[in-house]
C-alpha cells in the first residue's frame, strides 16, 4: 500500500506547478470577473439608470417578500401564538374596565420602546448606509431635556405633553436641584432602547457570514467578500484601514467575549465587521449578541448621553453663544440667531400649547432640509441597494448558465 500511495503521490508531484500556475490564473480570472460585476453593480443606481434601478427594485422587493412569507410559513406556529396574543391584547383594549389605566400606561411604554428600537435598528442595519438617527433624534431630544432641566429647574414634565412636547411644571423646582444623573435618569429609557436596536441591527452580517460557513456557499453580500479577500491578503496588508480592519479581527478573534465588548462600547465604524468575523468563525450567538447588547446599550450610550448633557449644560451652552459672538466680523450676525432660538425655547417650556412665532428661526428652518435630505439619501441608498442585489443575481444565474454549457 506504501508503494501504491508513492506511486499515485508522484505524478501529483510532476504536476504540481502546472497545477499553481493553473489555480493563479484562475484565481485571478475569477477576481477580476468579480471586480467587473462589482463595478456594473455599482452603476446602477437612481441618478444614472433611473428606470432599470426602480424596476430591479421592484423585482428584488417581490423576491424578498416571497422569502419572507415561506419562511413565517415555516413558523406558523410562533406567528399563531403571536396572532393569539395580539387578539388578546386587542380585546382588553377595547373593552372597558379598571384595566384601562395599565392597559393604556403598557401601550404607551411600548410603543415609546418600539420607537426608539426602530430608529436605532435604522442606525445600524446594513441597507445601503445607515440612517444616522442619534444626530437626527436621540441627540436633539437629549440635548432638549438637558436645556428644559436647567430651564425648568426639575425634570417632573407634566405627560401629557411629554414626551411630544416639554414644557415646564407648574410649581416650578428648586434652583440648583438638577444634577447631571437626574437628567441621564430622565433620558435612559429611550436611550437604552436606542442602543438595542443599534445591537439588533447588528445581527444581519453575523447570521450571514455565519450561514456562509456552514453550508460553505458563496454569500451575496459584498462585505463578506471583502472579508474574505483581506483574509487572504492579511501578509500584504499596508494600508491604515486594512491594518485597522485586521486588527477589529484579530481582537474578536482571539479576546472573544470582552474583545466584542470593547468594539461595541466605543464609537466603532468597523464594528459591521466584528459581526462578519463572529460569524465566519462560529463564535456563540450569546456571545455576540450579549456583549454587544451590553456594549451599546449600557457602556456606550452611557457614553454619548454624558457627551450630550455636558455639552447642552446651561453654562456650556451660554459659552458657546458668547464665543460665537467673539468671532471678527460675522460672529454678531452669527450670534442673534442662536440666542434668538434659544429663548424662543425658553418661551415655549414656560407657556404650555403656545404657538410657534410667525417668523420661524432659520436655524430651524435649516435642521428640519438636514433631516428631509439624509432621510431622502437613506430611502434612495436602499433602493440602489435592493437593485443592485438583483443585478447579482442575474450575475450568478449567468455564471452558472456559461458553467453548464
Amino acid at each position: 500500500m506504501a508503494a501504491n500511495g508513492a506511486s499515485c503521490e508522484q505524478p501529483q508531484k510532476r504536476a504540481g506547478p502546472k497545477d499553481k500556475q493553473n489555480g493563479k490564473s484562475t484565481d485571478s480570472s475569477v477576481r477580476e470577473r468579480r471586480q467587473k460585476d462589482k463595478a456594473d453593480r455599482l452603476s446602477l443606481v437612481v441618478w444614472r439608470r433611473p428606470v432599470t434601478t426602480l424596476h430591479y427594485f421592484l423585482l428584488e422587493t417581490l423576491i424578498k417578500l416571497n422569502e419572507w412569507t415561506f419562511k413565517l410559513w415555516q413558523r406558523r406556529g410562533t406567528v399563531f401564538l403571536l396572532l393569539v396574543l395580539c387578539s388578546l391584547f386587542s380585546i382588553a383594549y377595547s373593552t372597558e374596565g379598571a384595566h384601562q389605566h395599565y392597559v393604556n400606561y403598557l401601550e404607551k411604554r411600548f410603543l415609546w420602546c418600539a420607537y426608539w428600537v426602530g430608529l436605532g435598528i435604522l442606525s445600524s442595519v446594513g441597507l445601503g448606509t445607515g440612517l444616522h438617527t442619534f444626530l437626527l433624534y436621540l441627540g436633539p431630544h437629549i440635548a432638549s431635556v438637558t436645556l428644559a432641566a436647567y430651564e425648568c429647574s426639575s425634570i417632573d414634565f407634566p405627560e401629557p405633553p411629554y414626551p411630544d412636547q416639554i414644557v415646564c411644571p407648574q410649581g416650578g423646582g428648586v434652583e440648583g436641584s438638577i444634577s447631571l444623573f437626574s437628567i441621564m435618569s430622565k433620558v435612559r429609557l429611550e436611550a437604552c432602547m436606542w442602543g438595542a436596536g443599534t445591537a439588533i441591527g447588528e445581527l444581519p452580517p453575523y447570521f450571514m457570514a455565519r450561514a456562509a460557513r456552514q453550508s460553505g456557499a458563496d454569500p451575496e453580500d459584498e462585505d463578506y467578500e471583502e472579508f474574505e479577500e483581506m483574509l487572504e491578503q492579511a501578509d500584504g496588508a499596508q494600508d491604515f484601514v486594512t491594518r485597522a480592519k485586521l486588527g477589529v479581527q484579530h481582537m474578536v478573534q482571539k479576546v472573544g467575549f470582552f474583545g466584542i465588548l470593547a468594539c461595541a462600547s466605543i464609537p466603532n465604524p468597523l464594528f459591521d465587521l466584528a459581526g462578519i468575523t463572529c460569524g465566519h468563525f462560529l463564535v456563540p450567538f450569546w456571545t455576540f449578541f450579549g456583549a454587544t447588547l451590553i456594549g451599546k446599550a449600557i457602556i456606550k450610550m452611557h457614553i454619548q448621553k454624558l457627551f450630550v448633557i455636558i455639552t447642552f449644560s446651561k453654562h456650556i451652552v451660554e459659552q458657546m453663544v458668547s464665543l460665537i459672538g467673539s468671532v471678527p466680523r460675522v460672529g454678531p450676525s452669527l450670534q442673534k440667531p442662536f440666542s434668538q432660538y434659544l429663548e424662543a425655547q425658553r418661551n415655549k417650556l414656560h407657556h404650555a400649547g403656545g404657538s410657534a412665532p410667525a417668523d420661524e428661526n432659520w436655524l430651524s428652518w435649516v435642521f428640519e432640509k438636514v433631516v428631509l435630505v439624509m432621510v431622502c439619501y437613506f430611502v434612495t441608498s436602499i433602493v440602489n441597494s435592493m437593485a443592485q442585489s438583483y443585478a447579482k443575481r442575474l450575475q450568478q444565474q449567468r455564471h452558472s448558465e456559461e458553467k453548464t454549457k
